[in-house]
């Protein structure tokens, strides 16, 4: 499916690929893993033709289609359907074709394939993707520009995903995602048919969704089997074996190195010290295994305070005077709480975030807060307001005056800024790194409370693990919004549902969670992949879910369309056999029309039976 070759990528002279080489075969699922930096996305430009390489070669098997999550979301007029259903360009053109085709012959094999591709279920399969991704039936018939861009590439990737290319290339996909939609994200990935290449830095979807691992690092590329657990251990066994070779490279050297030293100028000993020095020269060299250096970084320990540190007695809040988002908010929270936020976007969980930070005030009832209480809050949009022609250092001394330029670089220490990282330019940073100087501001007074609202958006695996550690070492209070499953297990002990106008409290730990939102989604959960083929059955099951009834009304327009051509294509070729002068042309000629009949006659009674199967449909 996929053959990379001895690959070099430079940019302004550093090398990011050099000599690198991968083969994935048809059907592999392979997640893409590296520090931050080290040229992931780079590696999926250069495979789907976006750069160019300085040298070798990348093949893919002959007329395998290539999807890539586009980078621009998109916005327009257009419904998500039918954004979505415009990705399947093949589709699309043969539609068209049909509308303004009159040749008979053309006409039957445009509908063929039309068939061959599962057209007619097309819409079904496109309204579940946006479902999975959060697109209830009245968003998906809303037009792209509605919505935020957040949203809109949600959209992006469904269309992707209803591509169903060869090659599907995904990078960090989770992003722009709830737990929800990831969750479903996952188990849609598990059952791809085709080939994957996914760079992510989700542990869960890289544990659940991928059966290969690529490690990019110092240049190269090496495929591991399995899961990212499988990975790890393996990798870490490699670099045990690795030490242990090296180890013992080195001990032998030494043992033969002092034979020399001792007896290279004695006669009785000459010959054995030359052969010695033969063999010094020919043992291979030592391979030294430097492992990447681990980040770390701790927030500061806050003051000892009583709790409940903050008390909400049938609290409403909300951005417009008589709209609260959220009503009748009766929670508390105390100083050894871990809490996570369940929810779909939209229901609310920033708007309590900012509730609970100070950034929005209560509309109704009571909010009580501990006289003494600093919070520490934490939101993704933050990164957008920070100067970019500034430096960390720079940040931190005009949002801490008070402190020394000393205070504020050990403060940055804390979280993996050293001396040099200090002084570059924000417009430098990574991702990853603007992340983490943002937990660096936030925390810099010692909050009581940490607020975190997607605080692992481009953190790479290395990070997302100090943050883990990180939040387990804090003293006080933190309520945490994550679409990383991994990060809810290892740092909460509770959960708070978003939902219906409210928030409280969730009975149940995360599997819970999961077998919930799979109850409720059981219908989506039954639908099509790009596997299926089943076309009654998607349409039994498009009925079924809350969308069905917009897909069933175009599955009808479809098919009455269909009847409508096949009718015409069939009268035409009946009034060609019914010519008693076309006989007299050769037999193959005479067959081959013929053959024709028969298969218009077939394709439209198929084109009928879904009519009436939809029309049926709408009807109960």
């Amino acid at each position: 499916m996929l053959t990379i070759s001895d690959l070099t990528y430079r940019i302004a002279g550093r090398s990011i690929l050099s000599g690198a080489s991968l083969s994935l075969s048809a059907g592999q699922r392979a997640g893409l893993v590296g520090r931050n930096g080290t040229g992931k996305s780079t590696l999926l430009k250069l495979i789907s033709g976006q750069l160019q390489a300085d040298s070798g070669e990348i093949r893919m098997a002959g007329n395998s289609r290539i999807g890539m999550l586009s980078q621009e979301a998109p916005s327009g007029p257009e419904s998500l359907l039918d954004t979505v259903l415009a990705a399947d360009t093949e589709r699309a053109a043969l539609l068209t074709e049909a509308e303004h085709c009159s040749d008979p012959s053309r006409i039957a094999d445009i509908h063929q394939r039309l068939s061959d591709i599962g057209a007619h279920a097309a819409p079904a399969r496109a309204a579940e993707i946006l479902h999975g991704l959060g697109f209830d039936a009245e968003a998906q018939a809303r037009p792209c520009a509605d919505f935020s861009g957040g949203w809109r590439m949600r959209v992006a990737l469904a269309a992707v995903l209803f591509s169903a290319p060869d090659l599907l290339l995904l990078d960090e996909p989770t992003n722009h995602l709830d737990l929800e939609a990831t969750l479903w994200l996952e188990d849609y990935l598990r059952r791809y048919p085709h080939t994957i290449l996914i760079v992510s830095h989700d542990r869960d979807l890289l544990n659940k969704a991928v059966d290969r691992i690529v490690h990019l690092h110092d240049q190269k590329l090496t495929l591991y089997g399995g899961n990212y657990d499988t990975f790890e251990r393996t990798r870490a066994e490699k670099l045990a074996l690795q030490s242990a070779t090296a180890a013992k490279q080195e001990a032998q050297r030494k043992h033969m190195q002092a034979f020399v030293d001792r007896f290279r100028y004695k006669a009785s000993k000459a010959r054995q010290a030359q052969s010695r020095l033969k063999a010094l020269a020919k043992l291979p060299p030592i391979t030294a295994t430097v492992e990447e250096r681990g980040i770390e970084f701790d927030f500061p320990v806050p003051a000892e305070l009583p709790p409940p540190l903050i008390t909400l007695d049938k609290v409403d809040v909300g951005y417009e005077p008589d709209k609260p988002i959220l009503k009748r908010l009766d929670l508390r929270l105390d100083p050894d709480d871990r809490i996570a936020l369940l929810g779909s976007n939209g229901n609310g969980k920033s708007t309590f975030v900012k509730l609970l930070a100070g950034r929005l005030a209560a509309m109704s009832g009571e909010m009580r807060r501990s006289s003494k209480l600093r919070v520490g809050y934490f939101a993704q949009h933050q990164a957008e307001e920070l100067d970019l022609q500034a430096t960390p250092l720079q940040t931190m001394e005009r949002l801490a005056p008070n402190l020394t330029a000393q205070q504020c670089r050990a403060h940055l220490g804390r979280f993996d800024f050293g001396v040099e990282k200090v002084e570059t330019k924000i417009a430098h940073l990574s991702g990853g790194e603007k992340a983490r100087l943002l937990l660096a501001l936030m925390s810099h007074s010692a909050p009581n409370i940490l607020l975190l609202d997607e605080p692992t958006n481009h953190l790479d695996i290395d990070s997302r693990r100090a943050l883990v550690q990180a939040i387990n070492d804090f003293a006080g209070a933190v309520v945490l919004i994550s679409h990383d499953p991994t990060l809810i297990e290892l740092t909460i002990d509770r959960l708070w549902l978003v939902k219906d106008g409210t928030c409280r409290p969730f009975e149940g730990d995360l599997d819970d969670y999961r077998k919930l939102l799979e109850s409720a989604n059981q219908s989506a959960a039954r639908g099509s992949t790009p596997a299926d083929s089943n076309r009654k059955e998607q349409r039994r099951q498009a009925a079924g879910d809350r969308s069905g009834r917009s897909q069933l009304k175009k599955t009808a327009e479809q098919s009455g369309i269909a009847v409508e051509k096949y009718t015409q294509a069939l009268k035409l070729i009946e009034d060609k056999l019914a010519d008693p002068n076309f006989y007299s042309e050769p037999a193959e000629r005479v067959a081959e029309w013929q053959k024709k009949h028969a298969d218009v006659q077939r394709r439209l009674a198929e084109a009928e039976e879904a009519w009436l199967e939809a029309q049926m449909a709408l009807e109960e």
